[in-house]
């Protein structure tokens, strides 16, 4: 049977490896070392799903080899096997991380409950994994890059993830993904079989805000519904709430987070009664939250409650070298939303992809491919049907350079043509004053003037 599980058997003495050999192999796969140097060489060769683990070998204590395998294999269930229960030794095993011990003489049906258990576990897990990967598959779009920012960000977004309680505040700008990564978090968390709820406070009301999140009781106010109403903070019960763009929560709404957040506990509007619920919050923002504290406008105590953990998403502009696979991306999926056949992107479009200044970020290079996907007849996609050709007077247009194959090119010229475009748009700026455009290039005033006059004064040359 192929997908049966396999178990390593650790332990010098013969004789208990063939009575758990004959024990263990009609369901599992078994394979057996009998000493610590034997096991080194069978776990390089194959990891397996279980292992059984003697406490007392001869060449090296069953406690080592346990931190080795955990050291290098966390996931992998070990059971250790002891012939005295002592108490010191099994605490150590356990620290170590072990799953479970037995104690010799072992009795089968002790040891087949032991393992069902433990392979169960190890079942789960691969479940949780692979379902966690579909889940996860939606978000991509937030992790795609090779960039160390992006890594960076992902490595620590799946650490975070792990403490189903600590709350997390998700800084970034406009259109970098915020809602992507919280609801990266919760999928990658202990809590991601629960609900995942997501408030926009910018967009509801200041004066439902609060009962929104928290709910009301029946009567609590005129024009109330009239059988009350469960706020989203219990909507999210034993899940993720995650409050986007938190700034916008009025002082009132905000006291009453705060002291959910310290005590989990909150009072929906009208009601007496203390509610209770175990929810993570995760939030959001793009403004500046120390702004806000200095003009009285977001309450300090819970800027320090809800920000424990800060995550840091990068603009698009601070990781240009994901801006291509992400293109790449976007490209294949509306292919397929479409049902189109483009190709990929010409080599001017490429340019053009990579000098774009990104202000509306993931956000806006998804909707910008979506629309050229849509329109263009391939089988690449031009500049033009991204909408990144703009028709500007004089020389505001950034100019696209020739791409190097086998012709040859005027490099001075074109670096003359990109120098020429900066200058003029410094100066358009700065709306004619050359000391701020030349600030705005951080170049000496007196270099900018004369670059300017030579390179205005040679235009026509080029």
């Amino acid at each position: 049977m192929p997908n049966r599980f396999t178990i390593t058997i650790i332990d010098d003495e013969e004789t208990i490896r063939e009575s758990l050999t004959l024990i263990l192999e009609p369901a599992y796969r078994v394979i057996t070392a009998a000493d610590g140097k034997e096991a080194a060489i069978i776990l390089e060769k194959e990891v397996p799903d279980l292992i059984l683990l003697d406490i007392g070998l001869p060449d090296i204590s069953g406690i080592d080899i346990l931190k080795k395998i955990k050291k290098k294999t966390p996931g992998i269930p070990v059971i250790m096997i002891t012939a005295f229960e002592e108490i010191d030794t099994v605490v150590a095993a356990m620290q170590a991380g072990a799953y479970d011990y037995l104690t010799k003489p072992l009795h089968s049906d002790t040891l087949e409950m032991v393992v069902r258990n433990a392979l169960e576990t190890v079942k789960l897990r691969s479940e949780v994994r692979s379902l966690q990967g579909k889940v996860l598959e939606e978000h991509i779009p937030c992790f795609i890059g090779e960039s160390d920012a992006i890594q960076d960000m992902m490595e620590f977004v799946g650490l975070i993830a792990k403490s189903p309680d600590t709350p997390v505040l998700i800084l970034g700008e406009t259109g970098t993904g915020k809602e992507l990564v919280a609801s990266a978090i919760h999928h990658q968390s202990p809590r991601f079989r629960s609900s995942f709820v997501t408030v926009n406070c910018a967009a509801i009301p200041l004066d439902l805000m609060e009962s929104e999140i928290f709910g009301y009781k029946k009567g609590a106010f005129s024009g109330a519904n009239p059988g009350g109403k469960k706020g989203l903070i219990e909507e999210a019960d034993g899940g993720t709430l995650f409050l986007d763009e938190i700034g916008d929560l009025s002082l009132e709404a905000q006291a009453k987070l705060l002291r959910f957040l310290e005590t989990g506990e909150y009072y929906p509007i009208g009601d007496t009664r203390k509610h209770h619920v175990t929810t993570r919050v995760v939030s959001a923002t793009n403004k500046n939250l120390g702004n806000m504290i200095r003009d009285n406008l977001f309450r300090r105590d819970l800027y320090f409650r809800i920000g424990v953990v800060k995550v840091t998403i990068p603009s698009l502009n601070q990781r240009r070298s994901d801006i291509l696979p992400l293109a790449d991306f976007f490209l294949d999926r509306f292919n397929a939303k479409f049902k189109k056949n483009i190709t990929g992107f010409a080599p001017e479009t490429i340019k053009a992809l990579s000098d774009h200044d990104w202000t509306g970020n993931v956000r806006e290079l998804k909707n910008l491919i979506e629309r050229g996907t849509l329109v263009g007849k391939g089988p690449e996609l031009s500049p033009g049907d991204l909408g990144l050709v703009r028709r500007a007077s004089g020389t505001t247009d950034l100019p696209i350079p020739p791409i190097l194959k086998d012709k040859k090119i005027n490099l001075s010229r074109e670096l003359e043509n990109l120098e020429r475009y900066y200058l003029t748009q410094a100066m358009e700026l700065a709306k004619g004053n050359e000391s701020k455009a030349a600030r705005l290039l951080s170049m000496n005033h007196h270099t900018f003037r004369y670059r300017r006059k030579k390179l205005m004064g040679s235009r026509k040359e080029t």
